[in-house]
């Protein structure tokens, strides 16, 4: 960061803060919905992107997509394994220097009650959610514990602190992912490493596609929001591109809510705020 000195005070160059130039980033999950937004506005901001999803050909396009203004390159990975996740840890660290930035966007929701869960539903949701994002931690800790500097990004959800009836598997496990951002942060901050997280609410993307060609329940969802609507992928992106910053150098162990103000109001806003509403 640039700074210059004037009567005891410290001169900050507030833009250079969020310049990503320089800087390499690693995606997990970077085909489509939020993990693609993620790697765009890194790569916009200057990082070279390395692109890794399941899907190897959605990130591949997505690393194409990239390489037309910025850099980046692509990788298959499985979120889910964690002999994948350590061999992309591996390959990127045999390739690049240094590894400035990590995010993880993956994540399973099976939507059905209590009773009617399958130990095998559970260990999906929990293999990826929970155990995917500890297999990341671990892979990519490790490697900016050594270099003594990085940014590491999880993705976590307001159904963490808040649920509805068929989610209670699904977000507990988002509110686990929390508290490991929590204690993996207290363990390497001494390493200059940050470890943070996002919890978006209800975000257009393709695994929401069902819901949205629903009127009622898109008009339902869009109501647990002080703002009324839907976000964007790329609503959600810009927060990643903050936590990834030298912006954010102060800033670990938090989950940093992108929900509209949905954990701001009980339920759907009621006739009187709508009519307070310009």
């Amino acid at each position: 960061m640039k700074e210059s000195r004037a009567e005891g005070s410290v001169l900050v160059d507030y833009r250079k803060l969020f310049d990503l130039a320089g800087k390499t980033a690693v995606v997990l999950g970077a085909a489509s919905g939020i993990g693609r937004a993620s790697a765009e506005a890194l790569a916009a901001l200057g990082a070279h992107v390395i692109c890794a999803d399941r899907d190897a050909d959605g990130a591949e396009a997505t690393a194409e997509a990239i390489r037309a203004k910025g850099s980046a390159e692509a990788r298959r990975t499985d979120a889910a394994s964690g002999a994948d996740v350590a061999a992309l840890a591996a390959a990127v660290a045999a390739k690049h220097p240094r590894i400035d930035i990590a995010v993880t966007t993956p994540g399973l929701n099976i939507r059905k009650t209590m009773l009617d869960y399958t130990e095998e539903d559970f260990d999906r949701v929990v293999g990826l959610n929970v155990k995917g994002t500890f297999h990341f931690f671990r892979a990519f800790g490790a490697l900016m514990v050594k270099q003594r500097a990085g940014s590491i990004v999880a993705c976590s959800s307001v159904r963490a602190v808040t649920i509805e009836p068929g989610l209670s598997v699904y977000g507990s496990t988002k509110a686990a992912i929390g508290l490991l951002v929590q204690g993996f942060a207290s363990e390497v901050g001494a390493f200059g490493v940050r470890v943070n997280a996002i919890a978006p609410s209800i975000v257009e993307t393709a695994l929401t596609a069902p819901f949205k060609a629903r009127p009622d329940i898109y008009k339902t969802y869009a109501g647990h929001t002080a703002l009324g609507r839907w976000s964007q992928p790329w609503e959600v992106a810009t927060a990643v591109a903050y936590l990834a910053s030298d912006a954010a150098a102060y800033v670990t162990g938090s989950t940093l809510l992108v929900d509209g103000g949905w954990t701001a109001i009980d339920g759907p806003p009621t006739g009187l705020t709508q009519l307070a509403r310009p």
